[in-house]
C-alpha cells in the first residue's frame, strides 16, 4: 500500500495525470438480430471466458446489426472501425466482405468464412495474408449431400426446390453445386430467393405453386434468422426440407446435415486472443474445417 501511494505522489509531484490504462475494445459486426445471432455471440464470449477474458473487465464488446437488411452493413462496418477497436468479429462472411473494405489494418476474425480466397478476403487458407482470418466451416460437396437427403425424404421426387440469398456472398456457391448435382441426377429446379426479411413469405408460397417435392434451405445468416419462419410456412404446405445448420431444426425444421456453428463461433476467441497476443492476422493460420 505504501508503495503504491508513494508512486501516486511522485506522479502528481511531477504534474503527471495518473491514468487508467484503454481497455481493449472488440467489434461484433453481424448482418442479423435474431435469436440465433444472439446465441452466436453469446458462444464467442463463452470461448474468450474459457480463455480468461471477462467481457467488462478484460474487454468492452460493441455490436452493430443489420436486422436481416444486406444493404446496412457497410456502413455499419464503417462506424466500428470508427470506434477504433483493438479487433473485429465479423460474424459471417456477408459480414467480413464490408469489413474488409472499411480497413486494412485492423484485425478481422470470422468463426464463419466462406470462399474466402475467391471474395479476396485471404490469399490462401495456410497463410491468409493481410488483415482477416477465422474459421472455415464449409465443406465442397455438402450442398450435393444435401440433395442425397432430400431424395432419401421424399422418394421419387423429381422437382428440387431451393430456398436461396443469394445476396449474401457465400450463397452463389452453394446454388450452383446444387444445380450441377441435380442436373446430374436429371431432377428438375425451382428457385425463390430471399434478400430481406419481407420476402419471405412470397418465396415460401412461390415454391409451393411450383409443386415441388422437397425444398432445400441454403446455408445464410438470413435465412437462419428466418428458421422458425421457414419451418411453419413448410410444415403448413407439407413441404419436406433439408437445412445445413442444426438451429433450422431446433425452430421446428425436418432435418439439416451440415456444420456445427455454434462450434465456430465458441473456437472464434481463439484467433482473437492470438491477435490480443501480438500476433499477425497474416500467421494465424486457419482452423481446419469441422462439420
Amino acid at each position: 500500500m505504501r508503495l503504491a501511494s508513494q508512486r501516486s505522489r511522485g506522479r502528481l509531484g511531477r504534474g503527471r495525470k495518473v491514468s487508467a490504462k484503454k481497455r481493449t475494445l472488440v467489434g461484433w459486426l453481424s448482418g442479423s438480430a435474431s435469436k440465433v445471432a444472439g446465441l452466436f455471440a453469446n458462444d464467442f464470449l463463452d470461448g474468450m471466458r474459457d480463455l480468461g477474458y471477462i467481457d467488462g473487465r478484460d474487454f468492452d464488446m460493441v455490436s452493430r446489426y443489420a436486422e436481416g437488411i444486406q444493404d446496412r452493413l457497410p456502413a455499419l462496418a464503417e462506424e466500428i472501425v470508427g470506434l477504433k477497436p483493438d479487433v473485429i468479429v465479423a460474424a459471417a462472411v456477408n459480414a467480413a466482405v464490408p469489413a474488409r473494405a472499411a480497413t486494412s489494418a485492423i484485425p478481422i476474425v470470422c468463426p464463419a468464412l466462406a470462399d474466402a480466397v475467391h471474395l479476396g478476403l485471404i490469399a490462401s487458407e495456410a497463410r491468409p495474408g493481410d488483415n482477416v482470418t477465422g474459421i472455415e466451416p464449409y465443406v465442397a460437396g455438402l450442398p450435393a449431400k444435401q440433395i442425397e437427403f432430400a431424395r432419401e425424404i421424399a422418394p421419387g421426387a423429381t422437382r428440387i426446390g431451393l430456398l436461396t440469398n443469394l445476396q449474401d456472398p457465400k450463397a452463389p456457391p452453394q446454388r450452383q453445386e446444387l444445380v450441377s448435382a441435380a442436373k446430374a441426377l436429371e431432377l428438375a429446379i425451382a428457385e425463390a430467393d430471399v434478400n430481406n426479411p419481407d420476402e419471405i413469405e412470397r418465396a415460401m408460397e412461390a415454391l409451393a405453386s411450383s409443386r415441388v417435392d422437397v425444398v432445400i434451405v441454403l446455408q445464410t445468416g438470413l435465412l437462419l434468422s428466418l428458421g422458425r419462419q421457414i419451418a411453419e410456412f413448410a410444415a403448413a404446405k407439407r413441404l419436406p426440407t433439408v437445412y445445413g445448420y442444426r438451429e433450422h431444426v431446433l425452430d421446428g425444421g425436418l432435418i439439416s446435415y451440415g456444420v456445427d456453428l455454434r462450434w465456430c463461433y465458441r473456437r472464434g476467441a481463439y484467433f482473437v486472443d492470438k491477435i490480443l497476443s501480438a500476433r499477425r492476422p497474416a500467421n494465424c493460420r486457419w482452423n481446419s474445417r469441422r462439420r
